[in-house]
Formats: structure tokens, C-alpha cells, sequence
């Protein structure tokens, strides 16, 4: 996995915070259910606003790490069902995926969906890190009864993988929680490549309901949360000819995407 300067960047940022094991954060955070809040932030922003924070954060440490190797291989039916939920902005929407945490080896199956009123439900299962590529039947299964009635899980393939550094900061006092993911890569199972991106580090928070003080801080320094997953920008910069017009300005903005209206476009990220 390349090494950018943001991500060495965020890096030396979350070393000034105190340290808190995973116990510890599951205690004070876990939220399986809960709300979320995505923004595309630029460094420095972020900088100034750890900085103002920096005495109610802990950061997730094991070990000696504190910045972690991510990898997610998403799943999704021939005519991108998933993708269409989330690109037509319907209401009830999922996604199925693996995510392999590449320090550790370890690999979890994970079905997330979001509600009628926006909230988010994560249901996760220990799974084979040599198999995380592929879906066998006692993962169709289980994907079957969680979001069996969103999506067909027999037609479930691998459509992108997902690559990237993560620090997870916590607000014991707020029971918040907020992933930082820097150096995100994507990958088709064509080969196609995208990445790493360098200059923004995509912050998520994660509340029980109203916004967490990284929400409220973000806010008064002028940005906004986005619709907007590293499924949907990684599956709308590797195939620009996908319908993408609800993160039309995010993805122009931030990712220097442009569609393909013809044959020939060789897409790049800005």
C-alpha cells in the first residue's frame, strides 16, 4: 500500500493523542446502530480541527499502530443493484462486503443498510481472510436473511476493492466515535486502478443521533456532510459511464471526476 504525504500527515496528528485500546472504545462506542455523517475534508482543515479537539479525543491504538491497513471487496448483482440504490437515492438502501484488516489477517462479512430515516445498521460475521474475494453459500445465506429483500444474493459478485489507512478517534464523553481513512485505492476485478488520493482524508462520524463535537466543529470551519460512500466515489471513478449525478459537484470537487459520454475516456483522479 503507497505511502502519501497526508496519510504520513495524519499520522504524526493522531500521535499527539492519548491512546485507547479496542476494548476500551467498543465500551465507550460501539454503535452497530446508529447515524452517520460523511465528509471529504482537506488537510489542513482537518489539522485545525483535530488541534481544537485535541484534549476530548482519545485515538484507537493496538499495539504500536494507530493508523490501520484496510481493505473492502464489495459485492453487488450483474445490474449493480446496490450502487443503483444508493445512485438513485432510494430510501432503504444496502451493501454487502468483506473487510480484511490487513495487520492483523483478520476478516469480517458485513451487510450494512440504512433505514427509512436515515439511520445505519451494520451486521457483521467472522470470515475466512483467504476467501474474502468471494461469497460461499453459508455467506449467501446469512445474506439472504439480512438483505434478502433489497438485494438477490445468489447474483452477489465482487465488483471493487477498496484499499486504505484508517484512525478511529473517540469522545468518551460523547459515546462518538470518528473514522479518519486516508490513501484510498481502488480496483475493478478487470484491473482497473485508481489512486491513492492524496490530499483529503475522508472523516466519518458515527453518533447515537445528534452531531458529535467533530460534527459541530467541521460545521463552523464550512463543511458539510455528503451522501456519499467510498463504494459509490470508487465505483463512479473507475467506470465514469455509471449514473452519478447525485454526487455530480462532490465528485468534480474533490476527485477531479468527469463522465464518459464516449468511448476512448481514460479516467483520473485531480
Amino acid at each position: 500500500m503507497t505511502t502519501t504525504a497526508t496519510g504520513d500527515a495524519v499520522a504524526d496528528a493522531v500521535s499527539r493523542l492519548r491512546p485507547m485500546g479496542l476494548d476500551e472504545v467498543l465500551a465507550a462506542a460501539e454503535l452497530q446502530t446508529r447515524v452517520d455523517r460523511k465528509y471529504v475534508v482537506p488537510l489542513d482543515v482537518f489539522s485545525t480541527v483535530l488541534d481544537q479537539l485535541r484534549d476530548d479525543l482519545h485515538v484507537l491504538q493496538i499495539g504500536t499502530l494507530r493508523t490501520f491497513r484496510y481493505e473492502s471487496v464489495y459485492f453487488d448483482t450483474p445490474d449493480l443493484s446496490a450502487y443503483r440504490q444508493h445512485a438513485h437515492g432510494r430510501r432503504r438502501r444496502v451493501k454487502v462486503r468483506t473487510r480484511a484488516y490487513l495487520d492483523s489477517g483478520e476478516c469480517l462479512l458485513e451487510f450494512k443498510s440504512v433505514g427509512a430515516r436515515g439511520e445505519t445498521r451494520k451486521e457483521r460475521h467472522p470470515y475466512p481472510f483467504a476467501s474474502r474475494n468471494e461469497l460461499d453459500a453459508a455467506a449467501r445465506a446469512l445474506a439472504e436473511g439480512s438483505v434478502g429483500a433489497s438485494i438477490s444474493p445468489a447474483g452477489l459478485q465482487p465488483v471493487i476493492t477498496t484499499t486504505y489507512r484508517r484512525c478511529t478517534l473517540v469522545d468518551p464523553a460523547h459515546g462518538s466515535r470518528t473514522t479518519c481513512d486516508v490513501e484510498l485505492h481502488f480496483r475493478d476485478p478487470d484491473g482497473r486502478e485508481i489512486g491513492p488520493v492524496d490530499g483529503l482524508v475522508v472523516v466519518e462520524s458515527k453518533t447515537l443521533g445528534g452531531g458529535s463535537p467533530v460534527d459541530q466543529e467541521l460545521r463552523r470551519t464550512g463543511v458539510r456532510p455528503l451522501s456519499l460512500s467510498k463504494y459509490c466515489v470508487g465505483m463512479a471513478l473507475i467506470d465514469p459511464t455509471l449514473p452519478a449525478n447525485r454526487w455530480n459537484r462532490e465528485l468534480r470537487a474533490h476527485f477531479g471526476w468527469v463522465p464518459d459520454r464516449g468511448p476512448g475516456h481514460v479516467p483520473q483522479v485531480g
